[in-house]
């Protein structure tokens, strides 16, 4: 019987071509998101450990608002009781922030959060072991930076060259000093490191004389386990301290629950392919047994059991498997390489590594591989095994009746009835629990409509065949009596496609839903024409807000100033703004009072937060602010709440008063002329042309918001495109054998008339109907379950409404109907190019 399997598989190599191809990107998706996370797992985890290398105690201190007042951070005296510890070699203390630095064309190198500004802490010897300079030193002045050199590289800076810095404050000025390289975590990020004097760097980021970390070198053959208890004896109570080791090992977990969450999703996605893939290869061997029913019958005749003939046919699948995952393995292998070079290309900044090729991704990939083709193989073995000898003999092309298909349809019905149910119990549930119920009923769903597919298939098919019909008269009526000929073919063909379109359609109807509830969030509630705002994501300073409102043609600024106020035994978030400006910038929906009452001194706050905590127009409310002063205000006015405002409103200037630093995390600027290049270019000039910071108009304001959203469609419509592409090879494959089968038909047909044109436009009107089918079976499911996530979190997004993407809708059947017609050439020109008289002789 293995034999027989291996006769049978290299006689039906073409046949079995588009059943390998399907199990090969399957496999190589697997193999290859292993192997690439394995990768890049080893690769930083070297990095990891190679920063850490010369630490033997990391000690940092980030205290709390009550402690920072007395104590900032790490103060020079804790440096040098550390430094006096037995077994320490060197302490190098650090204190960071934000710094960016302006290519040549005034462009901020590095993403913004990615870059990063620190003190340079040499040693006795000059030299910090943290950083191996290429070119210059060190710097040693107020006037001095050096630059990683990447960074140098990107902007075309040498030493000796003025820098332009932006911090938190002004841009400044800085002469070059030093390049040097380094394992510093931003500039690994793919950002910038620019590293200033101490005395310079602690003015920016903390205070004279204090600093937020600092790592200790020990003696060769120190304990760093012994060493961190003595350490923590000398240092503040607020301050935390691990080993290099116990901090290398952490970073190392980190970067794999990362990785594991990638690995997670790409799985994912391969394993949306192999299924699938799963209804191609139970297709593909379905049709070869019905081919070979005469062949197997004879094989039952001559002594040959069920077991036997299943075992035959799952042989054929295992050798099919073996060789599908052999060349998925090394695809799966380049697809890596390939991945990791690509992030390179996009910037994405990744550690140098030798490829790891572990045990388990091979072993990933030939189980996985085989397993699915056996899988997929074995209904149609167990159905060809229970055929009797002497019916298959007589039946050569037998095809299920009607009724075969009853208890498939109950069951599918059963299951469909099932999962829809959980589906809208999950949508009224809403949240982590509703996502769940969701996702078990779109499961059982999905499996439901798979099994309904065939009886689907007659009605919808019956819908659109008269259009054929009158649009390509013969050949469009045969096409569609083709389709519905065979009802579990056409299902399990048309299946494949609906499960890729239902997963693309719901993430489409999600995308755009979400899109649009994030414009009204955004651009509807902004009046303003600019919003500004500083890269990195730190707060603009005071200095930011004065230039602005001192820049030509403005009209109204008020920034979004972070505050906190306790009312009635709670801490509330408080926007500090600027009373007359604030109405003109955002669009406030003033239910009472009136919001010049901020001018008073008085506090506006929104709706929600008024009922909750009884509080009216009028009211006198006491308040503690941060610092601990308490005060008495009163409610001026009660608006509906705003995305981008706090709970509460209040005048900046009474906020400032008890605030040591104030944070602003945006301003919005009005202009008398609107929103124009020109202003846009005053108001970066105001601000000294800080390439940190950003200046957003209406356009870009949408772009920050919804641009992730659409980067993750386009990422997801990209994964998703393997499991269409092996839809679409079922297909090719499905019409294939389908024209193999119907030899003597076509013949048949071309004898009484219909020319070699018209064949091949039955095939690919064929195509297209069983295309078109899949689609639409696809986009409503996809559109329901789009809808019943959508409902478990729109509670939480304001202006949440329900949008049907119509022109990506229609796009999806223009596509649907045109990938029939591309995986009809072939079958088509085959079915076109047959003799007429052999084809008539076949049987």
């Amino acid at each position: 019987m293995f034999r027989t399997a291996l006769r049978n598989v290299l006689a039906h190599k073409a046949r079995l071509l588009m059943t390998v191809l399907a199990v090969m990107l399957g496999v190589a998706f697997v193999s290859g998101t292993l192997v690439f996370t394995d990768t890049l797992s080893n690769a930083f985890r070297k990095q990891s450990a190679k920063s850490y290398d010369d630490v033997a105690v990391a000690v940092s201190m980030y205290p709390s608002a009550e402690e920072a007042r007395k104590t900032p951070g790490l103060s020079q005296a804790v440096v040098d009781r550390v430094g006096k510890l037995d077994g320490v070699v060197s302490v190098s203390p650090r204190v960071d922030g934000f710094a960016g630095v302006p290519d040549k064309d005034g462009k901020l190198i590095g993403s913004g959060w990615s870059n990063k500004g620190t003190n340079f802490a040499p040693g006795k010897d000059g030299k910090d072991r943290a950083y191996a300079f290429t070119a210059g030193e060190g710097p040693v002045r107020d006037s001095q930076i050096a630059l990683d050199k990447e960074t140098a590289d990107k902007g075309g800076y040498k030493v000796g060259d003025t820098v332009r810095v932006a911090t938190n404050g002004p841009v400044k000025e800085y002469t070059l000093t030093g390049v040097f390289t380094t394992e510093d975590g931003a500039v690994n990020a793919g950002g910038s490191l620019v590293l200033f004097d101490t005395s310079v760097a602690q003015k920016l980021y903390l205070k004279p004389g204090f600093y937020r970390d600092l790592t200790v070198t020990a003696a060769a053959g120190t304990d760093a386990d012994k060493l961190l208890p003595e350490v923590l004896k000398v240092v503040p109570k607020a301050a935390t301290a691990q080993t290099g080791e116990a901090l290398a090992d952490e970073q190392a977990r980190q970067i794999e629950e990362g990785l594991g969450t990638l690995k997670k999703v790409l799985i994912g996605f391969a394993c949306i392919a192999l299924f699938v893939g799963i209804f191609l290869i139970a297709n593909t061997f379905t049709m070869l047994v019905a081919q070979r029913t005469k062949e197997l019958a004879l094989m039952r005749a001559v002594g040959a059991s069920r077991k036997q003939i299943t075992r035959s046919v799952l042989t054929e699948a295992a050798l099919v498997g073996l060789v599908a995952s052999a060349v998925g393995y090394v695809l799966g292998v380049g697809m890596a390489v390939g991945l990791r070079s690509a992030m390179a290309a996009f910037e994405l900044k990744v550690p140098d590594g030798e490829l790891i090729l572990g045990a388990t991704p091979a072993l990933a990939a030939f189980g996985v591989g085989v397993l699915i083709t056996m899988l997929a193989a074995w209904l149609p073995g167990r159905r060809a095994a229970k055929i009797p000898p002497v019916a298959a003999m007589n039946s050569v092309h037998a095809t299920p009746s009607t009724k075969s298909l009853v208890v498939r349809n109950s069951i599918g019905g059963a299951l469909t009835a099932l999962g829809v149910g959980l589906i809208m119990m999950g949508a009224s549930a809403g949240g982590d629990e509703g996502l769940l119920l969701i996702g078990g009923g779109a499961f059982l769903t999905l499996i439901g409509v798979i099994m309904l597919v065939p009886l689907l298939s007659r009605p919808v098919i019956s819908v659109i065949r008269p259009l054929f019909v009158s649009l390509f008269g013969i050949s469009g009526k045969l096409a569609g009596l083709n389709a519905v000929r065979n009802p579990r073919r056409t299902g399990a063909t048309a299946s494949a496609l609906a499960i890729g379109l239902t997963l693309v359609t719901g993430l489409s109807v999600l995308g755009a839903t979400v899109g649009t509830a994030l414009d009204k969030m955004t651009v509807d509630q902004i009046k303003a024409d600019y919003m500004v705002s500083m890269a990195s994501g730190t707060g603009l300073s005071q200095e930011a807000l004065t230039a602005l409102e001192k820049a030509p043609g403005v009209k109204a600024v008020s920034p979004q100033q972070a505050g906190a106020l306790d009312i009635k035994g709670s801490y509330v978030s408080a926007s500090g703004v600027t009373p007359g400006d604030i109405e003109q910038v955002l669009k406030l929906n003033v239910v009472k009072g009136s919001m010049a009452s901020l001018g008073e001194g008085k506090i506006a706050v929104d709706d929600k937060t008024a009922e909750k905590r009884g509080l009216k127009v009028g009211a006198t409310v006491p308040v503690e602010y941060m610092d601990k002063q308490k005060a008495k205000l009163t409610v001026g006015a009660i608006y509906e709440g705003s995305e981008f405002v706090s709970p509460v409103l209040i005048d900046k200037k009474i906020l400032d008063a008890h605030e040591e630093q104030a944070y602003i995390g945006q301003i919005f600027v009005a202009m008398d002329s609107g929103a124009s290049a020109a202003n846009e270019k005053a108001l970066s000039k105001a601000m000294g042309d800080n390439p940190g910071i950003t200046v957003m108009d209406n356009k870009d304001i949408r772009d920050a918001f919804g641009g992730p959203i659409n980067m993750m469609l386009n990422i997801m419509y990209g994964l998703l495109g393997m499991a269409l592409i092996i839809a679409i090879l079922g297909v090719v494959n499905t019409l294939a054998m389908s024209v193999f089968e119907r030899q003597q038909e076509i013949g048949m047909l071309r004898a009484i008339g219909l020319d070699r044109r018209r064949v091949k436009r039955m095939v690919r009107l064929e195509a297209v109907v069983i295309s078109v089918f899949g689609a639409v079976v696809g986009i409503g499911l996809g559109s329901f379950l789009g809808w019943a996530i959508g409902e478990t979190f729109k509670s939480s997004l304001p202006g949440y409404a329900l949008v049907l993407p119509w022109d990506r809708i229609g796009l999806f059947l223009a596509l649907a109907a045109l990938v029939g017609v591309l995986a009809s050439l072939w079958p088509a020109r085959s079915a076109a190019k047959l003799n007429m008289l052999s084809a008539i002789k076949a049987e």
